[in-house]
């Protein structure tokens, strides 16, 4: 006897809300210093003391490092790592 050729079973996607924590390179410095006070000793060790001037409400990070000649990848890394003991 011939198998029925059955219908495609529809699946239905949910897609899940990924909730973003962190810093990320796109954030302005003064939004990750107003979001997270603790990163001020981060940016003072690397020697980015433009928290505290007018540029940093338009500054990105990734901007910012590349400004100071800074190793982006390692500042990040620094940055969410200080975040994250906060948790």
């Amino acid at each position: 006897m011939p198998k029925k050729n059955k219908k495609p079973v529809k699946k239905k996607i949910i897609k899940k809300k990924v909730v973003k924590t962190g810093i990320s390179k796109d954030m302005t410095i003064s939004e990750a210093v107003a979001k997270y006070p603790e990163t001020i000793e981060v940016f003072l060790e690397y020697g980015m003391g433009c928290f505290g001037c007018g540029i940093a409400q338009f500054e990105t990070i990734e901007q910012g490092a590349s400004a100071h000649g800074i190793n982006l990848k390692k500042l990040m890394d620094a940055l969410n790592k200080i975040v994250s003991k906060k948790k």
